[in-house]
């Protein structure tokens, strides 16, 4: 069966068509400006986090060095509001996300020990500061010990605390316990006040780096990283960097863990759990063996993104190189609606997956489907440079994509650029944050003419084409595009289906839309 996205919109080609931005916004001021995360909030909105070295043009009230700037977008990508955090020296977001109060959470890293930084146990800590919906700060906890120390995701829990993934290098001083040697991965559970409840080191005596922690459906948690141990808790390691997934139980103790990649350095950026208790997870490898043999890698001496399905217990249920003959690196990946997966980060590829490169270095979004085959591709950019700045990758948060309530997608990265599809730069690096329109139906005409009700619906759908458009049929499809029901009248009927999202695709003498309906 054809997927759906491939079936409704390009049947008579092999890939179909992929999005058109919808709005982009160029943030910042005249220094250098990193946006690593992204995520709509409930009022349709968008929060946006990273860190700033202006105080000029967008950007008001830097305290010194790099801050962590946050922005609050409305809908249409207007700024709402903007604050920054930090002391004298450099401050980095790498993750924000809506609470359940409607405040926000920040993870990131400081090395102050001034300004809004209330303590700082040496070189830098993990910093978590919690905001309430105007963004001002309710509380901050620094946490660490006597060498660096680095927050990379948080996660609101059931219970109102925090899980945070971190990184560290502090050997057994200040908060860390147990750490095995060199930099281990290290999570840490906060209370609902930002205080620790406990916390856990994981690793071996070489480097690993935790790029995210998240509580899984069981009520455990998921470790996503990079390893370059042969000991301790690393086991499998197939040479350099590896892929390292750890899953734990309800208690903090280790049910299963996996090295995966090949002799190469390779490098895990991104990792959720999927709707059937498996996991997606991205990044970019370099090796061409191991694991990654059999993946459709482009070629030597550069790297791919590397996409890759595991199974609830760890097993490769299928796995995916994309890219091009240059550096592709995947910063981001996030399961979609429709049961397929969304892919972010940048190439200087302009072939093999690749088309479309504005530049040398351009963001490249990837929609696959269920299996890992590629649906659309889209490269966005200018002639200057996206996505890359000179802070090692294991300090840097990830840049990132989020599907969006109206099925289309939200973005957030950085960019030099000011032609393309990039307007308004400030100067040096900006945040770059775009708004991807909903694939199934970028026409504007027809989206705002086409109207369907009752929606949601229990028994029958009605179709409204307006005057200037007549109807030749309605096809409804499920989310994994399996065609279920036509007709060529006005309506359609719902009955008997599952409760649940459905697409209606409304054709007329002026074009094709796609709704997206609810079946009570």
């Amino acid at each position: 069966m054809k997927h759906f996205y491939f079936f409704l919109l390009l049947p008579f080609f092999g890939m179909a068509q992929a999005p058109i931005i919808e709005w982009q916004k160029s943030l910042g001021g005249s220094g250098n400006d990193y946006a690593n995360s992204v995520h709509q909030t409930a009022d349709g909105g968008y929060i946006v986090a990273g860190y700033t070295s202006s105080n000029d043009g967008d950007v008001s009230g830097n305290h010194g060095g790099d801050d962590i700037w946050v922005v609050k977008l409305t809908a249409a990508g207007n700024k709402e509001w903007s604050k920054t955090f930090g002391g004298s020296r450099n401050e980095v977001a790498s993750y924000v996300v809506q609470t359940a109060d409607l405040g926000y959470v920040i993870a990131g890293t400081t090395y102050s020990n001034d300004g809004d930084v209330t303590r700082n146990q040496g070189n830098s800590d993990a910093w978590v500061i919690k905001l309430d919906n105007a963004g001002t700060i309710q509380w901050q906890k620094t946490f660490g010990g006597g060498h660096i120390d680095a927050a990379t995701s948080v996660q609101q829990m059931p219970d109102g605390g925090y899980i945070v993934g971190c990184y560290t290098i502090s050997e057994n001083t200040g908060d860390i316990i147990g750490n095995n040697g060199g930099t281990d991965c290290w999570i840490v559970k906060l209370t609902s006040t930002g205080s620790i409840a406990w916390s856990l080191c994981l690793g071996g005596r070489s480097e690993e780096f935790a790029r995210t922690v998240q509580q899984t459906a069981d009520g455990g948690y998921v470790m996503g990283g990079y390893t370059m141990s042969v000991d301790g808790d690393v086991s499998g390691n197939h040479g350099s960097y590896d892929y390292w997934v750890v899953k734990l139980d309800n208690i903090e103790e280790v049910q299963w863990k996996k090295t995966l990649g090949g002799t190469g350095s390779d490098i895990l950026t991104s990792m959720v759990q999927t709707t059937d208790g498996g996991y997606i997870i991205a990044g970019h490898v370099y090796s061409q063996d191991g694991d990654i043999a059999g993946s459709g890698f482009h070629g030597p001496l550069f790297d791919d993104y590397w996409v890759v399905k595991l199974s609830s217990t760890g097993a490769i249920q299928w796995k995916k190189a994309l890219g091009g003959f240059g550096n592709d690196l995947a910063q981001s990946v996030q399961q979609t609606a429709d049961g397929g997966y969304i892919v972010f980060g940048f190439v200087t590829s302009n072939d093999g997956n690749v088309s479309g490169n504005n530049g040398y270095m351009n963001y490249w979004i990837v929609k696959l489907n269920s299996q890992g085959s590629i649906e659309w591709q889209k490269a966005l950019g200018g002639s200057g440079q996206e996505g890359f700045n000179a802070i090692p990758d294991a300090v840097d948060g990830a840049h990132s994509i989020q599907q969006t309530t109206d099925l289309g997608y939200i973005f957030a990265g950085y960019s030099k650029s000011n032609d393309g599809d990039v307007s308004g730069n400030h100067g040096g690096f900006d945040y770059w944050v775009v708004k991807l329109a909903n694939p199934l139906g970028t026409d504007d005409f027809l989206s705002k003419s086409v109207s369907v009700y009752p929606n949601p619906a229990s028994e029958r759908v009605f179709v409204r084409t307006g005057a200037a458009a007549h109807l030749s049929e309605l096809l409804l499809y499920d989310l994994l595009g399996q065609l279920l029901r036509t007709t060529k009248e006005n309506s359609i009927s719902v009955s008997g289906l599952s409760k649940g999202v459905y697409f209606l695709q409304v054709k007329t003498d002026k074009g094709e839309v796609t709704k997206k309906i609810m079946v009570e």
